[in-house]
């Protein structure tokens, strides 16, 4: 009698990870959800943990083996460069090999990258992530995957979270000094995180590392109601955005050598709803790129990790 195989994917972030467990058909069998694993925040240890928790979960539920899992695919926060990759794949062979259990294959990838083939199923597209920072993942006809942005706060991550926030804090500053406009980010920053004058302003931000993303829905806040500085703010992070997705758009047409329609959906806490900001960023992508067509995305991170982990395994036997 045939061994049953199974694949499991993951998607793992700051707060929580989900776990899917499916059959080689991609037929999603369990899905279980479990604590944080970003490991540059949590440690290598403590994420291996989470996500050796999620499998024997997962596992547990339908009474499979761990070798009965041909596939492993976790999609992480924080996992973008290859040497974190390894890092964190081999924290988590260690762990499973402290518990006396091995693991058959382990593929440690980003969580832009499971998000981008969820969102097509695999398929050709375009993702925009804008939630605390900013990046565009792009995948073309050959299935080379393309990117822009996602340079972190210092370099970059314009149109993201932290760049909308600290635009603001930049605007509520100039309005305590006398030196820019009248702003309602002033009141509403001081109702909501008490940051109404410079002392308390500078402790919050450069002694206490208050979340400046935090301040990017008091911005969205304000635009609604007209106001001119937030509605300032809001149009050059619509922009930036926008430019990314160009960039990303230039690269596909120059991989495929064809100009075709492009679906793009947007990912991420700040451009996941519809709100004034999303709105002027959708016009403006749809006005100055007609070749792209804004969709919701198909399925989830997790999803696309356990496509990702369908794919390697059927690579293993090619």
């Amino acid at each position: 009698m045939a061994k049953k195989q199974f694949v499991i994917g993951m998607d793992g972030g700051g707060t929580k990870t989900t776990a899917m467990l499916s059959d080689l058909k991609g037929n999603i069998l369990v899905e279980q959800t479990g604590g944080p694993s970003n490991f540059q925040i949590i440690g290598v240890e403590r994420a291996a943990e989470v996500l050796f928790d999620l499998l024997e979960r997962c596992r547990g539920e339908i009474g499979c083996s761990l070798d009965e899992v041909r596939s492993i695919v976790a999609g992480l926060t924080g996992a973008g460069r290859e040497a974190d990759q390894e890092r964190m794949r081999s924290g988590l062979e260690e762990y499973a090999r402290r518990r006396r259990e091995t693991l058959r294959q382990i593929i440690i990838e980003s969580d832009g990258r499971i998000a981008l083939e969820g969102a097509f199923k695999g398929s050709v597209g375009i993702i925009l992530i804008s939630g605390t920072g900013s990046i565009v993942f792009g995948k073309d006809q050959a299935g080379n995957v393309h990117r822009t942005g996602g340079w972190g706060r210092i370099l970059g991550d314009e149109g993201s979270g932290y760049s909308i926030g600290r635009d603001a804090l930049n605007a509520i500053t100039k309005d305590l000094d006398g030196r820019g406009k009248s702003t309602l980010l002033t009141k509403l920053a001081a109702k909501q995180f008490g940051l109404s004058d410079q002392e308390k302003i500078i402790t919050a931000v450069y002694r206490d590392n208050f979340d400046v993303a935090l301040l990017a829905p008091l911005v969205i806040e304000a635009a609604t109601v007209h106001d001119v500085e937030a509605s300032r703010i809001l149009n050059k992070a619509t922009f930036e955005l926008a430019e990314h997705v160009r960039a990303l758009l230039n690269k596909l047409e120059k991989a495929s050598r064809v100009r075709q329609k492009i679906p793009l959906a947007f990912i991420g806490s700040v451009i996941s709803t519809d709100n004034v900001f999303t709105n002027i960023l959708r016009n403006k992508i749809i006005f100055s790129l007609p070749q792209i067509s804004i969709v919701k995305p198909q399925a989830s991170p997790a999803y696309g990790a356990v496509l990702l982990a369908l794919r390697s395994l059927r690579n293993l036997h090619e």
